[in-house]
């Protein structure tokens, strides 16, 4: 379970982004993105958009919100076409606003572009002088522009560049540009006519490619294949790209491949139905559950999930340990991503807006409690708390990951490294910080091994602090590193403006 959904002011590990596109003449391409991205949910909650190519024009529509809330029916129905992209977004580079929200959309010199981007670039700073460097492209077409606030993040300056092409043809371009990036990205973009997919050459994130009947789907995870009725060919390898269009798949390898799958991904970041590795994630988090009952047995008479992401390890838990398995919370499915501040009274309550305990199966039991992570910990302990006062005996917590002590930079929002509990204690002393019994922590090499993928093929950066791609000097790093950088008045669109805000202050602003 997402800490941030437990408690707002606990924010745990936020999620990636999820991608999503689609070349499908005939189909209805809007409605397949759609629920693409509603099954990518997970992955991103912050805000939702979707491009749409007729082979003449290049449509998009975004919000702040979840997919549900940003599309009805008669929005996906004025999105008509045989070409699609989408995005549902978890900010790691520039602040949840609307001018953040993807698809991002440039003219060019021969049509647009529209790009989803799940990842984060490390060399974002060094983009930006190149994209300062380009001549405006706007200047050239002659085309009138309305001034809008900037676009504030990685995804903004990738696409101003995949733009300027005026020598060549877009996919030879993206060839030239894409081994010029650092850091972690799964691109999705759009001409009028084709629909390209690229993996940076390290494979962090996820992204897989599909086959409808009549077309191709690219997608962030297999679930996503799944809820369109698309059947999984394979995942795109690190370093390949891919073209779409009337004339077939085309592929192309940009990069060698130096695979650094991240690991925190089986965990928790992907979908329990997802096919990673040629792992479903539910049986590789089951038998991380098992790795982890004979790492740290203890007696007990129930084993129970902190609901959903700590289910899988505890069925595993449960099978190796013998100890029974069973619910002991339940989760208020109902209660999304709220905007509106609680009250001081609601807001002593804390996590019981989300999970409350079924006393008559908790009370006098020494209990299991089984959960994917501990970031900050002020969640745990007040699950803790909560469960002792439904009458549990003991409280035994085991956690699926090994303690996270350090930041990502890559594509999940941790907290910063002097918010993570396990940076400045041990495990003893986090164990009655949050007044548990006894705590373990699956170690590194179990749960690498529970993957089966070879552990110098993984990233493990916020377990060990070895980042396996260069990270540049700490002032060029950071979420909101281009709003706060040196500016002349000129966004990374080239267009003069000046920085805005973030928050609902901007909704004034939107064009």
């Amino acid at each position: 379970m997402l800490t941030h959904e437990l408690d707002p002011h606990d924010a745990g590990p936020q999620d990636a982004c999820g991608v999503f596109g689609v070349w499908a003449p005939g189909e209805d391409v809007a409605k397949l993105t759609y629920y693409g991205l509603y099954a990518l949910q997970h992955r991103g909650q912050e805000s939702a958009g979707i491009a749409v190519s007729n082979g003449r024009q290049i449509l998009v529509y975004k919000d702040m919100g979840l997919v549900s809330q940003v599309f009805d029916e008669s929005t996906l129905a004025s999105l008509k076409g045989h070409l699609a992209v989408g995005h549902a977004r978890y900010s790691t580079t520039g602040a949840s606003t609307w001018h953040n929200a993807q698809p991002t959309f440039r003219p060019t010199e021969t049509g647009s572009i529209a790009l989803a981007h799940n990842g984060n670039l490390t060399n974002t700073r060094e983009l930006q002088q190149q994209v300062a460097g380009l001549t405006n492209v706007f200047g050239e077409l002659d085309l009138p522009v309305k001034p809008t606030p900037a676009a504030t993040n990685d995804t903004s300056l990738v696409t101003a560049l995949l733009a300027h092409h005026p020598d060549t043809s877009l996919e030879e371009h993206a060839v030239r540009i894409l081994p010029g990036l650092r850091g972690a990205f799964s691109f999705v973009w759009m001409d009028e006519n084709t629909l390209y997919a690229a993996r940076d050459p390290q494979g962090v994130r996820p992204l897989v490619l599909g086959r409808l009947e009549r077309g191709w789907v690219v997608a962030s995870e297999t679930a996503a294949l799944d809820i369109v009725g698309a059947s999984f060919i394979r995942e795109l390898e690190p370093g390949e790209m891919v073209a779409i269009d009337e004339d077939g798949l085309r592929s192309r390898r940009f990069a060698e491949a130096a695979p650094k799958h991240c690991l925190f991904e089986f965990v928790y970041l992907a979908r329990p139905d997802t096919l990673m590795n040629d792992k479903r994630v539910h049986s590789v988090r089951v038998e991380i559950g098992r790795r982890l009952a004979r790492e740290f047995p203890t007696d007990a008479d129930l084993v129970m999930p902190v609901p959903e992401s700590g289910t899988p390890a505890a069925i595993g838990y449960a099978e190796e340990s013998g100890i029974p398995y069973g619910t002991g919370l339940v989760k208020n499915s109902y209660v999304g991503r709220t905007f509106i501040q609680p009250s001081q009274t609601i807001r002593q309550l804390g996590i019981r807006l989300k999970l409350n305990p079924l006393r008559d199966v908790i009370e006098g039991k020494r209990l299991v409690v089984v959960d994917d992570s501990i970031v900050r910990g002020n969640t745990q302990r007040a699950l803790v708390r909560m469960l002792r006062e439904a009458g549990a005996r003991e409280v035994h917590v085991r956690i699926s990951s090994p303690p996270v002590k350090w930041p990502c930079f890559y594509g999940i929002d941790f907290a910063t490294r002097a918010e993570l509990i396990a940076n400045g204690l041990t495990s003893d002393e986090i164990c009655r910080s949050i007044d548990a019994d006894s705590l373990g922590y699956i170690s590194l090499e179990q749960l690498v091994e529970a993957t089966t993928v070879p552990m110098p093929n993984l990233c493990r950066a916020c377990f060990d602090g070895v980042y396996p791609i260069e990270l540049p000097d700490p002032e060029h790093l950071g979420k909101h590193l281009l709003e706060f950088a040196p500016t002349t008045g000129t966004d990374v669109d080239g267009l003069s403006t000046s920085l805005s805000g973030g928050g609902a202050g901007d909704s004034l602003d939107r064009p």
